[in-house]
């Protein structure tokens, strides 16, 4: 007859490491920043190798500086913040100075931030005059006692506090003002550049994400997309994972697929990879949607699936090696 005692023992470590071993630690570093911006019709065939370039040096040069302020010390948030704000600025992507137009050929923009290790939120929808939405919202999170704040609102907190601000033609750009006529006379729209968002693992084991967005091309009535859903197109808890959603909004607000991730790997024990596989490749296509995720568990595992022909996207780690990739076949 077996020892009961050692079979307790065994019981008791079978327990332990159900409970904790969500995804691989043999996989640790000690710090790491994925991004994307964003998900869709993104070929080899569709980029020339000029297009191809600028896209591959904006994102390189967004996780440099998310990279150089995990280095020396700095917070995920941090790191999230200064990626988005690089690709904000960047008439390349749907978020910010390149956000596309509403049917009413204005731009309207969301953003959301959260922190891992508090659970901290904030998130801004419909803004018109601001110049980075994403830092608005970590505004919201870290000086209101609210998650979430719209349109002219949202606008006069961040003037309160010195947010910056700008005429709304800045966001006009021709390439997405065409695109907006194209869609308008119901031919096919070529537009590949995309919502951006972040996600990091920082030196102290904290975890962030954060997402920003233009919305779809002749979006109409205030509509509002994943972007700022806490749980939806961002978030972040440094138990399990951070993560940030780009495409069909609609379907990732009704599946909660940031969320969802994160509580497979809670309540499931599935890794990271597992979980946003289950989530986006499995999930999100039987309703109906499509687009993918970027994500970073807190050993920093990454995973970046999408369901849709490319995704600008990126990531790196301690070791300070940057990798990015536009196509499916990457």
């Amino acid at each position: 007859m077996r020892n009961p005692l050692i079979l307790l023992i065994i019981f008791v470590c079978i327990l332990i490491t159900g409970c904790t071993a969500i995804d691989d630690p043999q996989q640790q570093t000690e710090f790491g920043l994925v991004i994307h911006g964003g998900a869709g019709g993104i070929t080899r065939d569709g980029f020339t190798p000029e297009q191809d370039a600028a896209y591959r040096e904006a994102l390189s040069v967004a996780l440099q500086a998310g990279y150089d302020i995990l280095k020396n010390g700095g917070s995920s948030l941090d790191a999230v913040e200064a990626a988005i704000r690089i690709m904000e600025d960047d008439s390349l992507f749907n978020a910010g100075r390149g956000a596309v137009f509403t049917s009413e050929g204005t731009n309207e923009l969301d953003a959301s931030i959260m922190d891992g290790s508090t659970l901290n939120a904030g998130a801004v929808a419909g803004v018109k005059r601001i110049k980075n939405p994403i830092t608005l919202a970590r505004l919201v999170m870290e000086e209101s006692h609210h998650v979430m704040f719209a349109r002219e609102g949202a606008e006069a907190f961040g003037e309160q506090h010195g947010i910056e601000t700008v005429p709304e033609d800045y966001f006009f750009t021709e390439r997405r003002w065409r695109t907006l006529q194209r869609i308008r006379e119901r031919e096919a729209a070529s537009d590949n550049g995309g919502t951006v968002g972040a996600a990091a693992l920082d030196k102290n084991g904290n975890l962030a994400a954060g997402t920003s967005t233009g919305g779809r091309s002749n979006k109409r009535f205030g509509r509002i997309g994943d972007s700022p859903v806490i749980g939806a197109g961002t978030y972040a808890n440094n138990n399990t994972c951070a993560v940030s959603a780009t495409g069909y909004g609609e379907y990732f607000i009704r599946l909660a697929v940031s969320f969802d991730i994160s509580a497979l790997m809670e309540y499931k024990g599935m890794a990271l990879q597992e979980a946003a596989d289950r989530v986006v490749m499995e999930k999100l296509p039987e309703l109906g949607g499509h687009g993918g995720i970027i994500a970073i568990d807190r050993y920093g595992n990454i995973a970046m699936p999408f369901t849709t022909a490319g995704m600008h996207r990126g990531y790196v780690l301690d070791d300070g090696e940057i990798v990015v990739k536009l196509y499916g076949d990457e």
